[in-house]
């Protein structure tokens, strides 16, 4: 009986063990056939990157490019003492905003956020390369789950989420070196969570928006405005609805007056800062790197001084600069900041084009 007993809790022991072995063997699999972004679409390396960070941030920025692209965090504490973070990500759909924000919740309350605008055009699911570059990068929870939910098309699977291995199980064909090489860890991409670009292409024809049959934002996009409008009243944060300076994709006098509409209706805050070009002393000749699309630096710099400056009259902002904890943390933030700006001038001064964008 003694000997039965001993060989059954043997046969259990060994069969744990093997699970746990596969288990173990899955997840390096997975991590290695998962795309590494340090090559060509850094952008799928912004949400994680979150993660590695202290989270005590005053502002708190949430959309697609046209926060990530165009705002500085560095600029802000720089001339203001403003803690900041952006959780961008490209084409964000604003159901990723506020699923994102949920779960940026666990982890800290911000006395600002910010949400780019500009996704509100959209109020359906997109396509699936894009939902990649938001949610593969955000950690395992309840808000990732929610968020796949609503962002899925029809022919994904949100267990390819959960277990990215199932989507790219086949990507062994095309490993690179950057696969083994970043195994582990990459290198950061951005400026809490900014991307940085200092390649200047001037704005020399910007088109102006075609005819749209109408003009509303969907059913879905105010739902959710309404959820993230709702989830920062309760949380004692003050919400800003931003959109940027930039001269395309077109923006329409009915998505602005829309956007005014429900500012003034919520008692939150609208800054459409094309109303503000010249003040924020923008031009477009040398401050974007893609005609009008896109700020470069130089562009960044100069709308983030202008922001800072309405945050900290509008809310009071507290200017940590004399912390002497936080001010070593930013000074290293800082040092990596320039020494970016400083290897891609060197790029373009070497071959005419922006070459790297880690440090």
């Amino acid at each position: 009986m003694e000997f039965g007993k001993k060989v059954k809790t043997k046969t259990v022991i060994c069969g744990i063990a093997a699970i746990a072995v596969f288990l173990v063997l899955l997840m390096l699999l997975q991590r290695l056939l998962v795309p590494k972004y340090m090559s060509g679409v850094y952008e799928g390396r912004l949400i994680g990157e979150y993660y590695d960070e202290e989270k005590n941030h005053d502002v708190i920025f949430i959309g697609d490019c046209e926060v990530y692209e165009n705002i500085s965090p560095v600029a802000l504490w720089e001339n203001y003492g403003i803690t900041s973070y952006i959780r961008g990500s490209p084409q964000q759909l604003v159901w990723q905003s506020y699923y994102l924000l949920e779960e940026m919740l666990r982890y800290e309350t911000p006395r600002v956020v910010v949400l780019s605008v500009l996704d509100l055009k959209y109020g359906s699911p997109q396509n699936e390369a894009y939902n990649r570059l938001t949610l593969d990068g955000m950690r395992l929870s309840a808000p990732k789950i929610k968020s796949v939910r609503a962002s899925m098309t029809a022919d994904e699977d949100w267990i390819t989420y959960v277990l990215p291995v199932l989507r790219y199980h086949d990507r062994w064909q095309e490993l690179t070196g950057d696969d083994f090489t970043y195994f582990f860890s990459g290198d950061r991409v951005s400026h809490n969570g900014y991307m940085m670009r200092c390649d200047i292409k001037p704005a020399s024809f910007v088109p102006t928006g075609p005819r749209l049959p109408d003009y509303s934002f969907s059913a879905a996009s105010y739902e959710y405005l309404d959820r993230i409008t709702a989830l920062c009243e309760a949380n004692g944060i003050e919400l800003v609805l931003f959109k940027a300076p930039s001269l395309y994709p077109y923006w329409y006098d009915e998505w602005d007056e829309q956007m005014e509409q429900y500012a003034n209706g919520r008692g939150v805050n609208y800054i459409n800062t094309l109303e503000y070009i010249g003040d924020i002393g923008l031009d477009f000749d040398s401050d974007t790197y893609d005609a009008g699309l896109h700020l470069n630096f130089y562009g960044a710099e100069k709308l983030s001084v202008w922001l800072g400056d309405y945050m900290q009259t509008a809310f009071g902002l507290e200017d940590h600069r004399g912390d002497g904890r936080l001010s070593a943390v930013w000074d290293g933030k800082c040092a990596a900041y320039y020494s970016m700006m400083a290897a891609q001038l060197a790029d373009l001064e070497a071959y005419g084009e922006v070459r790297t964008f880690t440090y």
